[in-house]
């Protein structure tokens, strides 16, 4: 009976007992924005460090070259449309006069009463008419073309405006990483960014320990849970090498940054 009941509470012992684990709990993600475009930092918004900038710019670089390019090319936008539609009502007219032209001129050169110069005169027209419509047709592709290469002109100085204004959404800013009056060049980090929306705990577990949590429930201080692992790494941890980077999500229901023991039971 004595070496029965000995070898239950081994057993149970065995069962029950689990490494402790402490973990901070972290921000789900943690992003370092880096410099897309160069130019003089004009603005560095330290004021918004430690805070969570729900929509604003926190690093501003200068852009003023760029801006001036884009009112220029807005305005050369505007001109060009308006002569494309002057040039497009233009067309059924050339092109009407030079079928009319062409058709005298097939007349004229059918009638034995026409002279030499009546017919060449006939003929010089249909030509002008034709030559006329088809230089405004030509007109008409090159204002086309135009058109097109200052949408992608100003597509280009808009994407290179925002590049240069760092807007945040709804991120914590961490730390800032430039200054005002210091030079960015693309790859440049600019600012650390922290996602609150969710938290995680990341522990470093034992091959032991991961096979256990098969059968076993997460227990965070000492309280059970019905969480799992979002992620499990496949191979072992370089600074852990008999252990596995183990993360877990969950609700940002703690404090970021406070510490908490993780048991697998």
């Amino acid at each position: 009976m004595k070496l029965h009941l000995l070898l239950f509470l081994t057993l149970f012992s065995v069962t029950v007992s689990a490494a402790e684990h402490y973990a901070r709990f972290e921000p789900i993600e943690r992003s370092t924005l880096k410099a897309a475009a160069s130019g003089e930092v004009m603005e560095a918004n330290r004021s918004l460090e430690g805070t969570l900038v729900q929509d604003g710019v926190i690093v501003r670089i200068d852009d003023r070259l760029d801006r001036q390019d884009l009112e220029r090319s807005r305005k050369s936008l505007e001109l060009v449309s308006r002569t494309l539609e002057i040039t497009r009502e233009m067309l059924p007219g050339l092109e009407e006069s030079a079928k009319r032209q062409e058709g005298n001129y097939q007349r004229m050169k059918r009638l034995s009463t026409a002279s030499v110069a009546q017919k060449d005169q006939a003929f010089y027209a249909m030509v002008s008419a034709r030559n006329q419509y088809l230089s405004t047709l030509e007109k008409e592709n090159s204002l086309q073309q135009q058109l097109l290469d200052l949408k992608q002109k100003i597509a280009t100085l808009e994407d290179r405006i925002a590049k240069k204004n760092l807007r945040v959404r709804g991120r914590y800013l961490y730390k800032l990483m430039v200054r005002q009056g210091e030079y960015a060049n693309p790859g440049t980090p600019l600012a650390v960014v922290d996602d609150l929306s969710r938290g995680k705990l990341v522990i470093y577990l034992s091959p032991e320990e991961i096979e256990a949590l098969k059968r076993g429930k997460i227990w965070i201080d000492g309280k059970e849970t019905d969480l799992r692992p979002s992620k499990i790494w496949k191979l072992s941890d370089e600074k852990y090498i008999s252990s596995y980077r183990t993360e877990i999500v969950l609700e940002p229901k703690y404090p970021f940054s406070s510490l908490h023991k993780v048991e697998i039971q």
